[in-house]
């Protein structure tokens, strides 16, 4: 039951971003910035595993992992700049995202 809840409430905030993108697109990109899949799972992770020493441990490591994402749309802001379509953007975006992992892996050992 915990799962197809997930699932519903995941398909729900997607689809509304999806939706609003069409038509406010700058009310959609501050939508989507928000935490809402953290604000959804964080809770959800809790209730399911019933651990709080773990679900805080999963916080901290998205609040670490959040400016590390970000290295995703630096192609996108930099696009107009290099010259760079929306698929080569969207290519080197999605090529940063490896090493954010790496670079997560070490700061979170740090901190967390």
């Amino acid at each position: 039951m915990h799962f197809l809840f997930n699932v519903f409430a995941s398909a729900l905030v997607i689809s509304t971003a999806s939706w609003l993108s069409g038509r406010l697109p700058v009310a959609a990109g501050f939508f989507v910035a928000l935490p809402l899949t953290s604000m959804l799972v964080i809770p959800l992770a809790y209730l399911e595993h019933g651990n709080q020493e773990s679900t805080i441990e999963f916080a901290r490591s998205i609040f670490v992992a959040i400016p590390i994402s970000l290295t995703f749309f630096l192609p996108f802001l930099l696009s107009d700049r290099l010259g760079l379509s929306f698929w080569q953007a969207y290519g080197l975006g999605c090529a940063a995202l490896p090493l954010g992992w790496f670079l997560h892996r070490f700061v979170a050992r740090l901190l967390v």
